[in-house]
């Protein structure tokens, strides 16, 4: 018995010193034997201010009232509800909604302010699409970068940008009365209103576009993280009466002369914006039902998918007819040939007119000029 307790005590004892010479190994020589970067990234991968462009366009509509009112609003939760602004959708329980993705939608005003200026609409259509993120107790500082994404003179989706120039900004418009305000150096044009006011960073939603200095490039924004909490009301428990408000026409949205001309330089200025940005979605969107009908998303795509920067050098614009215009411009196009990028120059002209109360491009041609 002596023999074998001494035996299995020495077995013992060396398969506790292997392991402890084993241990040391790993963490004496292993370490200095690795190298390069780990194999699982840590952390999140920030994303470019083209992602964040892209992502926040598609929550971003355009809204439509009978009485000839025109803004824009954004989707802010699950249940298919968009935060506006409540001169938007003032005297009216229902909307048009149009899509980012070139869909006409039918929404319900189901909650509305008559002090401040922010108003919630429904749409059945976009129950369960994830909404924007939204800025709830966070607050914008002076010298944030931001961009503003509405629908100016009805042209969707457009993106401008700028700086939290000022905060805590108050005035009143009647009946509003608009406190503790954000002001912003991206202007707010007409059909802004209700459009989002985003951090560049980040992509989360500061503010809610509410009013602008058109001439002087200044806008105003409303606090989301002041106003959500009653929109979350509003989405929880909508109202059974909304109030009648008397359309106010001191508002952005008031019928301005715009010529058509400079519609018709506009709608070719964010056709390539567009196309620049790589919605080519969108992009097809602004084409006339004449020309879809010869070109169909796939082929319009596909001319496209080689270039990847146009820029308007020159753009002139006449109106030979009352509700037409014809645009010419000449492009310089970064294109792929054989692998590798060219700059290439085309003098383009488009046809520009109205269908279905929409300006459209309805015809277009082009063609290369030599160098």
């Amino acid at each position: 018995m002596g023999i074998k307790w001494r035996i299995a005590l020495i077995g013992s004892l060396l398969i506790l010193a292997g392991g402890a010479a084993a241990g040391y190994a790993v963490n004496e020589q292993v370490p200095g034997q690795l190298n390069g970067t780990p194999l699982i990234a840590v952390g999140e991968v920030k994303k470019s201010l083209k992602d964040i462009i892209f992502e926040t366009q598609k929550m971003v509509v355009m809204i439509e009232t009978e009485t000839g009112l025109q803004g824009s609003g954004f989707l802010y939760n699950l249940e298919g509800d968009l935060i506006t602004n409540a001169h938007v959708v003032e005297g009216v329980s229902h909307v048009r909604v149009k899509t980012a993705d070139a869909r006409d939608l039918d929404g319900e005003v189901i909650g509305i302010s008559t002090e401040t200026d922010v108003a919630v609409v429904r749409v059945k259509e976009l129950v369960g699409t994830q909404p924007l993120s939204m800025m709830r107790y966070e607050r914008g500082e002076v010298g944030d970068d931001v961009m503003a994404i509405g629908s100016p003179l009805g042209f969707q989706n457009t993106v401008t940008t700028g700086i939290i120039s000022g905060v805590g900004r108050s005035f009143q418009i009647a009946p509003y009365t608009y406190k503790d305000l954000y002001q912003i150096s991206a202007p707010i044009a007409r059909g802004n209103s209700g459009g989002p006011l985003v951090d560049m960073n980040t992509g989360a939603v500061l503010g809610i576009n509410s009013a602008g200095l058109e001439d002087e490039g200044i806008g105003f924004s409303i606090p989301i993280s002041n106003v959500l909490s009653m929109a979350e009301g509003w989405s929880r428990q909508p109202m059974d009466r909304l109030p009648n408000l008397k359309v106010v026409e001191t508002h952005d949205e008031k019928e301005q002369d715009v010529s058509l001309d400079q519609m018709a330089e506009y709608l070719v200025n964010h056709y390539y914006d567009s196309l620049n940005n790589r919605d080519y979605v969108y992009a097809y969107s602004l084409l006339g039902e004449g020309w879809k009908e010869g070109t169909s998303y796939v082929k319009f795509r596909e001319g496209y998918l080689t270039t990847r920067n146009v820029v308007i050098d020159d753009m002139h614009v006449s109106s030979p007819e009352d509700n037409e215009a014809t645009v010419t411009a000449i492009l310089s196009v970064d294109e792929r040939k054989d692998g590798k990028y060219a700059l290439s120059k085309y003098q383009v002209s488009y046809r520009i007119g109205y269908e279905n109360d929409q300006l459209k491009l309805i015809s277009g041609k082009g063609k290369a000029i030599r160098k």
